[in-house]
């Protein structure tokens, strides 16, 4: 008999009728004559209830339904009398397609997500896991949905490249160089004439430089792809391998950033509250009561527009009332989550968009101010960066309008000793036709953290890579 789907039978009232489900036990629970089995196949949170009379079945096969167990049934569909399903499957037939020890890590209730990461493997099959997977998965879809919409390109920018776009300095370097027998110059440095490519290449922290070329021919692009850092940071909002998604567009201005980055991440928490009603409600439930409260308040606000220096200014005068921060914000400083979310969480009460930060704070790419940015600030130092901050997470969206200029990206470059000798060809972006543009960098996990309500970032990807973990 032809397998439906678990979530296609919770549907169904197409009762009497013989189907076949498979999946894994979440419990099994009874007496002598009858055993109830909740299965479960990942195609929605919910579990069909199986009923299964002992009678029909031999006792050796009742002994291996046990939580975690894989099984095909062949039953009858009927109305539920119980609280909880509309329906339910009489069992005629139980095929056990895998047996679950006793040692099966995953079979208790009440643990912890700290304990789960362990088994990282396993955890999927669990009902938070499987949540945020699915919720994952159609943040996805809206995102190439949005953008197919609203005529950008998907652009494949490399993951494998000689640049870094951030200038930190901290990348994964690739090489087919054997680590055991380095083969120098007369100065000691790596000699890399016979490496795979020539030159000391690493993974990308980021597809923007290459984006940037995309939009400046295609006109509007987006990557949506895994990015590498090399930070030794053992934070709940750090990953060594994550997702982002990097719109480019060429002729947009500040503005129009702007109102770009409010309406897409509008758009995905529309997609979630749409698509993931059931997911979204057991982690209301279970893990976050204020989420969805939150996810329509993000929706119903329109986003405050609130440039840096006035921000220090708001900060300031609340540390002045008495207002205790672990660390400072003067004007200059690069602001912490705390300072994000008291902004957002407290003062506002709505998502913000910071402006105009100091460049010296900024990467060297962003275009610079020409007017006087105040506070104590000079003419020429600030950027039109632009940050989206969020209840609980604080920045989830970092853009800016990039320098089209070529003298004034140069200067920028030769100030902060940025080495070019990989990246001729992102100046070529400036010496042959021109053009202004912006664009934005949204990671992947920090946008699932906010829908799902989960608190660790490990917990929202499904084999997270962190200093000293590189599991499964």
């Amino acid at each position: 008999m032809k397998r439906t789907k678990i979530i296609d039978v919770l549907r169904s009232t197409n009762y009497g009728v013989e189907v076949c489900v498979k999946g894994w036990v979440r419990t099994r629970r009874g007496s002598k004559s009858v055993n109830f089995i909740a299965l479960n196949d990942g195609s929605t949170i919910k579990n069909v209830q199986v009923v299964a009379d002992v009678e029909k079945f031999d006792a050796e096969t009742i002994k291996l339904i046990t939580t975690g167990a894989c099984l095909s049934v062949e039953g009858t569909l009927v109305q539920s009398q119980g609280a909880g399903q509309s329906v339910e499957i009489q069992a005629n037939k139980i095929d056990v397609l895998g047996t679950c020890g006793a040692d099966y890590p995953m079979q208790k209730k009440g643990q912890s997500f700290e304990y789960m990461r362990q088994y990282a493997h396993l955890r999927l099959r669990t009902n938070t896991f499987g949540a945020v997977m699915r919720i994952r998965h159609n943040m996805a879809m809206a995102i190439h949905t949005y953008f197919h919409q609203h005529g950008y390109y998907y652009f494949n920018t490399p993951l494998i490249t000689a640049s870094d776009c951030e200038g930190a300095g901290q990348m994964f370097q690739v090489t087919t160089k054997n680590l055991y027998d380095l083969k120098k110059d007369e100065n000691g440095k790596i000699d890399y004439s016979d490496d795979f490519f020539g030159k000391q290449t690493s993974l990308t922290v980021s597809g923007q430089l290459e984006g940037e070329l995309g939009a400046t021919a295609l006109g509007a692009i987006y990557t949506f792809g895994p990015t590498f850092r090399a930070e030794n940071s053992n934070t709940p909002r750090h990953l060594a391998e994550f997702w982002m998604i990097e719109p480019e567009v060429a002729f947009m201005d500040m503005a129009e950033l702007m109102e770009l980055e409010e309406d897409f991440i509008k758009f995905c928490i529309r997609w979630a509250l749409d698509n993931c009603k059931d997911d979204l409600k057991f982690l209301n439930k279970m893990i976050d009561k204020g989420l969805i409260e939150r996810l329509e308040g993000v929706l119903n606000a329109d986003f405050v527009h609130l440039p840096y220096t006035e921000g220090i200014r708001i900060l300031q005068e609340a540390i002045a009332k008495g207002k205790k921060f672990e660390f400072p914000c003067e004007w200059g400083d690069d602001l912490a989550s705390e300072h994000e979310r008291y902004l957002v969480e407290e003062y506002f009460k709505k998502p913000v968009i910071m402006t105009n930060y100091p460049k010296a704070i900024k990467a060297f790419y962003m275009k610079i101010d020409e007017e006087e940015s105040g506070f104590g600030g000079k003419s020429g130092q600030t950027v039109q960066g632009t940050d989206v901050l969020f209840p609980q997470i604080g920045e989830i969206i970092g853009g800016s309008v990039r320098e089209e200029s070529y003298d004034k990206l140069m200067n920028e470059i030769e100030e902060r000793h940025i080495p070019m000798k990989d990246m001729t060809w992102y100046l070529d972006t400036r010496k042959y036709g021109s053009c202004p543009h912006a664009g934005f960098g949204l990671g992947f996990e920090r946008l699932i953290l906010f829908v799902t309500g989960m608190q660790n970032i490990r917990d929202v990807i499904p084999f997270p890579r962190t200093p000293k973990s590189a599991e499964f």
